[in-house]
């Protein structure tokens, strides 16, 4: 998790250092903005601070105005509008307007203390929860995820904060997860990558001598079979997971385990003969067409890879538009 994540976390050490903390957040944008709907920003009583709302100096006013409010217990939503030739002095790339929303923590009208626990706490335990702050009265509840709701659901799919009117709804989704099978070759290069991205990564492979730490410094290996050590594991809807074993024996396990749950992005490394053969053993052990239908395989879009390093590339572009376009999950997923 880096900084632009972590702002809960950070503000609540913060606070338990004896720091003042007021926390700022994007609540709107139009037009261009570097940083979306739910980017933080949090700063402390002597101005330091951590992550970002524009890029730009539009932080500079957005600290003094923090300052402010942890002196006089006042929220208050900022509005920054530029044009096109005066943006990118503001970190505004081509023009438009943002609004910033400030709350001290712990004073006046901001959130308590006890309120920015339980966020920190949902984040912990990888519960998805919605940070509701109603910008007319600053009356705030934390949302659990109800699959039944579909306009919440699809906050939490979509991984986008909104506001409508004065309500504005902070998404706060676990952090990314991706679950390498196989500790082959490309998985080397697809590690650096996938972290660079946001993710933590753990892998799998019940071959010792490719579970090598050598191979892979400082990296977390799952214990056992896969489809046992991914149901342990436990895999949500902030979970990618990507065979490169090119051993059924191995694969199809987890391809299996990962079919059970709600993960976003199932990867299956192999050529388009592989992959037929890998359908029907699938089919063979009960599995609907449904199901199957959700595997990206062969993995990664097509792009001509040849280099681990270039397939690496092709996993995660596709991977990340899976997250960030539900809509072109295979299967509907």
């Amino acid at each position: 998790m880096d900084q632009h994540d972590s702002i809960p976390e950070t503000a609540l050490a913060w606070i338990k250092a004896g720091r003042k903390v007021a926390l700022a957040t994007v609540v709107k944008t139009w037009g261009s903005a570097p940083r979306p709907v739910g980017a933080g920003l949090v700063i402390d009583g002597q101005m330091a601070f951590e992550g970002s709302v524009s890029g730009g100096c539009v932080e500079g006013a957005v600290i003094t105005e923090a300052l402010e409010a942890m002196e006089d217990g006042t929220c208050r939503v900022l509005s920054f509008g530029v044009s096109d030739d005066t943006a990118f002095e503001v970190g505004l790339a081509c023009g438009g307007q943002i609004e910033v929303m400030v709350e001290p923590v712990g004073v006046g009208q901001g959130p308590s203390v006890e309120e920015l626990e339980a966020l920190v706490a949902a984040r912990a335990a990888r519960r998805p929860v919605i940070r509701e702050v109603d910008t007319e009265n600053w009356a705030r509840r934390l949302i659990e995820r109800d699959t039944g709701d579909a306009a919440l659901e699809a906050l939490f799919r979509n991984d986008k904060s909104a506001r409508e009117g004065t309500l504005f709804r902070g998404v706060h989704n676990p952090p990314l997860r991706l679950a390498l099978i196989g500790a082959v070759h490309i998985a080397q290069p697809l590690v650096v990558m996938a972290r660079l991205a946001g993710y933590d990564i753990v892998l799998c492979d019940p071959r010792d001598s490719f579970a090598s730490g050598q191979r892979f410094p400082g990296e977390r290996f799952l214990d056992g079979w896969p489809d046992e050590a991914l149901e342990a594991f436990g895999l949500d809807a902030r979970t990618a997971v990507v065979t490169l074993s090119h051993d059924p024996k191995i694969d199809t396990p987890a391809i299996q385990a990962a079919l059970a749950s709600e993960a976003f992005y199932i990867g299956a490394l192999g050529s388009t003969r592989t992959h037929a053969k890998r359908i029907e053993a699938l089919k063979e052990a009960g599995l609907s067409e449904a199901q199957i239908a959700r595997i990206d395989g062969p993995v990664g879009l097509d792009i001509g890879a040849a280099s681990p390093a270039e397939i690496a590339v092709s996993i995660m572009a596709e991977m990340t538009e899976r997250l960030r376009r539900p809509e072109t999950r295979p299967g509907g997923a």
